[in-house]
């Protein structure tokens, strides 16, 4: 197991972590603000992907062992 690949998984996960953030503000924001339903749900639809994401990436570094 070397260092460079351990902070490599570990910059994708801040990636995908900081990218599924995002669309849970944006959400949050369209919510407020009372916008059309398509733009909602592009948003619950861009995090539901950014937490599979997540799990996709991490299971991969266990299995690979990263």
């Amino acid at each position: 197991m070397s260092s460079g690949n351990k902070s490599e998984i570990t910059s994708v996960l801040t990636l995908i972590t900081f990218g599924t953030v995002i669309w849970v503000l944006a959400a949050i924001a369209l919510l407020f603000s009372g916008a059309d339903s398509k733009l909602i749900w592009t948003c619950v639809a861009g995090t539901a992907l950014g937490l599979w994401g997540i799990r996709y990436s991490k299971r991969r570094a266990a299995r690979s062992g990263i």
